[in-house]
């Protein structure tokens, strides 16, 4: 039986990834303060900037998390003014979400987080697209995509 070394940490690929993940979010975190959002909710407004329109389930597909996660997100977002929620009259079960002009309006206003990113990182945006389709090729990979 062949015997495997276990890696110091700082050569294991997950654990320089989780690291990152801590560093980008403490990057964004006092911007996102600022812009009264948590990184999660964030994310469900950058989804509806893609796609506005989306039901509560294409949120969730789009961010690879349950539909139950992203409702509570999505009412503290609507209580916030940058959206609105209607139920499809055909169907009761689903829940169309749709930008306010405030949701909109947020998209210019966190710019400054993909800005921060790139003056921290000291990485060409070169540099950092290459990086992203790395990780999303070993993400894929690891989720079967």
């Amino acid at each position: 039986m062949t015997q495997t070394r276990q890696q110091p940490l700082d050569r294991q690929l997950c654990f320089s990834i989780y690291g990152a993940d801590l560093a980008i979010n403490r990057t964004y975190k006092p911007l996102l303060d600022k812009l009264g959002l948590t990184y999660p909710q964030y994310l469900v407004l950058h989804a509806l900037w893609e796609t506005d329109g989306l039901t509560i389930t294409g949120i969730a597909d789009r961010l690879a998390l349950e539909p139950s996660t992203i409702t509570p997100l999505v009412k503290r977002l609507e209580l916030a003014g940058f959206l609105t929620r209607l139920r499809n009259p055909s169907d009761e079960r689903q829940v169309q979400v749709s930008l306010t002009d405030k949701g909109r309006d947020m998209r210019e206003e966190s710019a400054c987080l993909g800005e921060a990113l790139l003056k921290k990182a000291g990485m060409s945006l070169q540099e950092l697209g290459d990086l992203n389709r790395q990780v999303k090729r070993l993400r894929d990979a690891l989720s079967g995509a």
